[in-house]
């Protein structure tokens, strides 16, 4: 069960935006595993890409198109990762966006396809061809919800969340919908995140704005290490509000957009890791005192990759040896031992490269049996400050994961 995650409330519709989900027969047990988001004309849409080299032929298409063409539509599908299929994988998925085009009329440049499930099985193009006039038919304002469920895998729970912008009358709505439960690593994190606001927003300002987002949010995940083949984060802007045009990336405008839209990022980054596949607890990793932000990523993601802190936290084992080692392996060049301090919570374990004098193991314990933990780690050589999150890995994770192609 998800850790400290409830089900979606209800999601604010963004104006330009119309969502729609089927079942297309993906899946063995009938579920909606197809789905789309349509937006009107003239709007903007930038994206982040996993760094996988091993990359899905859907991966591949949807960053050639958006490149080439406005997007009008994403197509995702759920149940089938189309990856690891050759010229045959890039090839099935363009006659889905073939098919799409046909269908609505739009260039075939303008359909950026997503896919999200096993790898290495090919890619049900004709299930989901014959899918796709019901699933037009399917369009609604208000059908957030259901697309959050259809490209769902692994999760036990949708994930989504809205955010308003309002400067007396006028408001910016943002509305953000993710998937992803294991395989969750940095450089992307599978999974799947679309994003739409209804800002007035150049294209150039939205990248930087998604590429800042990202980096404090789906770069500061982990639930196993494993960075997908399919992993992308969609943000679109329709231009459809009131609101004055954001402009400069550093405008006052520009700012209260950035802050809401990293809350919406953060959040669904969270909402994963909370998610993540046999997890019983939500860790955060705080690293401060560092020379730089990158050494504070290493070492932070040094501890919430490592197997052994993931069991002992499961175990509620306070063996702080093991996130001594991760922190010494994390490559920081001339590292101070002598000067790292631990905590876990409001519990001091480490100081001066060693065991705190007033530490004992039943604190510890007691620290580490909450379903919500934070590890505090001090290098006391800088100011720079940077946090993770990660989860803990239990015998559900090995179940789910041994099971997942039965």
């Amino acid at each position: 069960m998800a850790v400290g995650l409830s089900a979606i409330s209800s999601l604010l519709p963004v104006n330009g935006i119309r969502v729609g989900a089927c079942s297309a027969g993906i899946y063995k047990n009938h579920r909606p595993d197809l789905a789309i988001i349509a937006c009107d004309p003239g709007s903007n849409s930038v994206a982040v890409f996993t760094r996988n080299a091993f990359c899905a032929a859907p991966v591949i298409i949807a960053r050639e198109h958006i490149l080439k063409s406005s997007p009008s539509y994403c197509l995702i599908n759920a149940g089938n990762a189309n990856a690891g299929m050759g010229r045959k994988g890039y090839d099935d998925a363009m006659k889905t966006c073939q098919q799409l085009s046909k269908l609505t009329g739009c260039p075939v440049e303008a359909v950026l396809p997503f896919s999200t499930g096993v790898i290495g099985q090919p890619l049900p193009v004709d299930n989901i061809c014959h899918a796709l006039p019901g699933l037009m038919g399917s369009l609604s304002e208000t059908a957030w919800n259901d697309v959050a469920k259809a490209i769902m895998t692994t999760d036990t729970l949708p994930k989504g969340i809205s955010r308003q912008i309002s400067v007396g009358d006028q408001n910016i709505t943002i509305t953000g919908i993710a998937k992803g439960s294991g395989m969750i690593s940095p450089d992307m994190a599978t999974m799947l995140a679309f994003i739409a606001t209804d800002a007035k927003i150049e294209r150039h300002i939205l990248n930087a704005i998604l590429l800042e987002s990202v980096e404090q949010s789906f770069h500061r995940i982990s639930v196993d290490g494993d960075t997908s083949t399919n992993d992308a984060c969609v943000l679109i802007a329709t231009g459809k509000s009131t609101f004055p045009r954001i402009d400069s990336f550093d405008s006052e405008l520009a700012a209260q957009f950035r802050k809401a839209l990293m809350e919406v990022c953060i959040y669904l980054a969270q909402a994963i890791v909370r998610d993540g596949e046999g997890a019983t607890k939500f860790v955060t990793v705080t690293v401060r005192g560092g020379k730089t932000h990158e050494e504070c990523r290493n070492v932070a993601q040094a501890i919430a990759h490592s197997p052994l802190i993931k069991t002992a936290l499961f175990a509620s084992d306070p063996n702080w040896g093991r996130i001594l080692a991760a922190i010494g392996r994390s490559g920081i060049d001339n590292l101070d031992v002598s000067l790292i301090m631990i905590s876990i919570g409001d519990v001091c374990i480490v100081e001066n490269g060693g065991r705190s004098a007033g530490y004992t193991e039943s604190q510890g314990k007691s620290v580490m049996d909450k379903d919500e933990i934070t590890l505090f780690v001090d290098l006391n050589r800088g100011n720079a400050t940077v946090s993770f999150w990660t989860c803990d890995l239990s015998y559900e994770y090995v179940r789910i994961n041994a099971e997942y192609r039965s």
